[in-house]
């Protein structure tokens, strides 16, 4: 006797929205991933077109975003995107334009925003590339706008909210009299510039490269040519501190000595420690070795750095020394973590876990790399150009 079946029970899974809508949430956050999805069949497109499933999808992966490129200043004003991913995936570099006739300079990018200057009527402009989002803020009181755009970052908040998604801007600059380093926040939430927090400067110098966020605290290298600290700032206590670099990476003079055209920053960069935590990457002019360090504290509170690896680049990106090519370490990706470093001739890309490198024509310029980090699927949720990512397949 054959059973029989309800036409519930007969219907096919891809049938039910609910269902459906799970499943095409779990699509890797590549750019091409739903635009592929989308030419299925209509319902899958009505689906992955809705602006609410495109703002929950980028939710859930903002934590787990594609590296799609770096975005840079071209010249003294221009911001321009480079490109990392292939094809069908690669983002053309005239995609992420701004559309501004104010001179502009980059400050930071992260979770999907960029953070820019303006320097016409200084203020602070946060763009968000993928939706065309943008918010202009006001220089706090009690910073000299001749003198505030020393470096700032820019994060979302952690809330979960798919409809509101929050965003804070740090801003640092060194006072006017005393040298001290001046710190304060910025809340998208409160719409308001927070109380100025300072410490002291011993250094009495500039920020060189923006900020690496690693846990629940923002850091930044400071310091002078053959000099450097890192300042760490914790977003949760609101506290700024001083910290040194692993010993003997603090003022290298003989390494820089050699060419005159690389510093000591160019050669470094604070990264996520593998495991978590605070490191720091130092490259060698000498041996093209990458060492990679962990800061650590023992159960009495002393803080120390390890060395955890060493990375034999020359070997990796087939570098013939003998022809004397300074590596230089243009950015840093830190949810991916990826390096981009450029040599006299070409310009590469290293993922730290898997040692992947990735090839490109070289850059001109020396100006550092900002990563963008971020769920892009064009053609959908405010993208364009899904036809050109289809045809590249």
């Amino acid at each position: 006797m054959s059973s029989l079946r309800s036409p519930a029970a007969a219907a096919s899974p891809l049938e039910d929205d609910d269902l459906l809508s799970e499943i095409l949430f779990r699509l890797p956050p590549q750019p091409s991933s739903l635009p592929r999805a989308s030419v299925a069949c209509k319902p899958w497109r009505g689906l992955v077109t809705d602006p609410q499933f495109f703002r929950r999808f980028r939710l859930r992966h903002r934590r787990t975003p594609p590296l799609l490129g770096f975005f840079h200043n071209q010249g003294a004003d221009d911001v321009s995107f480079f490109p990392t991913l292939e094809a069908p995936n690669r983002v053309p570099p005239g995609r992420f334009s701004l559309q501004n006739d104010n001179r502009s300079r980059l400050l930071g990018c992260r979770h999907g925003l960029v953070l820019i200057v303006l320097l016409k009527q200084p203020q602070f402009l946060v763009w968000d590339p993928v939706t065309g989002e943008q918010h202009h803020l006001a220089i706090p009181p009690g910073f000299d706008p001749a003198k505030v755009l020393d470096t700032a970052a820019v994060l979302r908040s952690a809330a979960r909210d798919v409809q509101v998604q929050h965003f804070k801007v740090v801003l640092l600059a060194a006072a006017n009299k005393d040298g001290r380093i001046l710190a304060c926040v910025y809340s998208s939430e409160t719409g308001v510039w927070g109380n100025l927090i300072s410490t002291p400067n011993p250094s009495h110098v500039h920020v060189f490269k923006p900020a690496v966020l690693v846990e629940n605290s923002l850091y930044w290298l400071f310091g002078r040519e053959t000099f450097l600290e890192i300042l760490e700032f914790d977003l949760e206590r609101q506290t700024l501190a001083v910290v040194n670099l692993p010993p003997g990476l603090g003022n290298l003079p003989l390494e820089v000595d050699i060419c005159s055209d690389l510093y000591l920053e160019d050669m470094c960069t604070v990264m996520r420690a593998e495991g978590g935590g605070l490191g720091f990457l130092f490259v060698s002019y000498y041996t093209a070795q990458a060492q990679l360090w962990k800061r650590k504290t023992n159960p009495d509170g002393v803080v120390s750095w390890d060395l955890t690896r060493a990375i034999e680049l020359d070997k990796l990106l087939s570098l013939d020394l003998n022809e004397t090519q300074p590596i230089h370490v243009l950015g840093y990706a830190e949810d991916n973590n990826v390096l981009l470093l450029r040599t006299i001739f070409s310009t590469f890309t290293v993922q730290l876990e898997s040692l992947k490198i990735k090839k490109f024509p070289r850059i001109v310029g020396w100006s550092y790399f900002l990563p963008f980090e971020s769920v892009y699927t064009a053609g959908i949720g405010g993208g364009h150009g899904g036809a050109e990512l289809l045809h590249n397949t």
